[in-house]
């Protein structure tokens, strides 16, 4: 019977070596026509209330390797008017109505139900610790962070696990969250620093991550030094432009790296393509994380070169990937969450 896997269950049962490795296996399938995954679909519509429209998210992809496939499914509504320098939501404390469905891909049914509050947030900060290890100098041992909400924390503890930080700098412009990270990450090896400038966060960072909700971007391109990595999470989509860097980063990047160009298209993200467009970038220059995995593409290299990842779309395949292994895990302990599988199934094909 499909199981409930809940967000105090991933965090418990999910380790960030774990996560980075399920991230490795699911890019490689992709790159290796194992894996499918079409990009995320968002639209919105029209609601009673003339200030706020409904916005949907949704994602739908299966991973061969783990012979599970997934749909996640996100409810949420935005302003008829944004404003300002961040993204914000109609009401920012609202619940975030989502849903992801595992699908076994031997038999076709449900495997499990599962919570994706915590999840959503792991699974970013475990694929840029993959790209951190394919493409950050071995050596990095200080990690700037701009940002210090739900993704930021997980992209800091996954990145230290890759490689040997010993120190974070961290800038919010909400001087009380930038006291209440450090206070978050004062029990691990790490000296954690939060800084008031945001160029103190690139001066002498081996590897820079912006992990925030900003429309505008949070990083001048001028202020990168040689040899450093960069790391952005914010895209624009089909609801809203955003921009965590400027094109002066683009264009010092020897190399681009990306989760999925289609994505690039289908979500119209300008931020990538108008710089390409312009002739800042070439897009050779611009490769799948997957394809690094997998060898199909090699970074140009070279002891100067500034390397930008642009976690650039959220992807089934990673639910899908870290699921199986919480599906294994709970389903071994034996839980009594189940929901009977005759709930969700349909007429066989020919019905009436």
């Amino acid at each position: 019977m499909p199981i409930v896997i809940t967000d105090a269950d991933a965090e418990r049962l999910l380790s960030i070596p774990e996560a980075i490795e399920a991230m490795r296996v699911a890019f490689r399938d992709l790159a290796e026509g194992r894996a499918v995954n079409p990009p995320r679909l968002r639209y919105s519509a029209p609601t009673p209330d003339p200030l706020r429209r409904y916005s949907a998210n949704i994602h739908a992809g299966a991973v061969a390797t783990y012979a599970v496939a997934c749909v996640r499914a996100g409810s949420n509504f935005i302003p008829v008017q944004e404003s300002g320098e961040r993204k914000s939501y109609a009401d920012p404390n609202a619940t975030n109505w989502t849903i992801i469905i595992l699908y076994d891909l031997k038999s076709g049914e449900p495997l499990a139900f599962m919570h994706e509050t915590y999840l959503s947030g792991f699974r970013v900060g475990a694929t840029s610790a993959l790209a951190v290890a394919q493409a950050a100098r071995e050596d990095s041992q200080v990690l700037g962070l701009f940002g210090t909400g739900k993704q930021a924390l997980p992209s800091c503890r996954a990145i230290c696990a890759v490689r040997p930080i010993r120190r974070v700098q961290v800038f919010s412009p909400n001087v009380e969250r930038r006291r209440d990270f450090v206070r978050r990450m004062a029990s691990g090896p790490v000296e954690v620093v939060a800084v008031d400038d945001p160029r103190e966060v690139v001066r002498g960072a081996d590897i820079i991550s912006c992990a925030t909700n900003t429309k505008q971007p949070v990083l001048d391109g001028d202020w990168l030094e040689d040899g450093q990595m960069v790391i952005t999470i914010a895209n624009s989509d089909v609801n809203n432009t955003r921009r965590e860097v400027d094109e002066k980063t683009f264009a010092r990047a020897s190399d681009i790296i990306i989760n999925d160009w289609d994505s690039v298209a289908a979500n119209r993200q300008v931020e990538l393509t108008e710089p390409i467009d312009k002739g800042l970038v070439r897009r050779e220059d611009v490769h799948e994380l997957g394809d690094l995995i997998a060898g199909k593409a090699k970074l140009r290299g070279g002891a100067g070169r500034i390397v930008y990842y642009k976690n650039n779309t959220g992807l089934a395949m990673q639910f899908a990937a870290c699921g199986a292994i919480l599906h294994r895990k709970l389903a071994a302990e034996g839980t009594n969450r189940t929901i009977p599988l005759e709930w969700f199934a349909s007429e066989p094909a020919g019905g009436a």
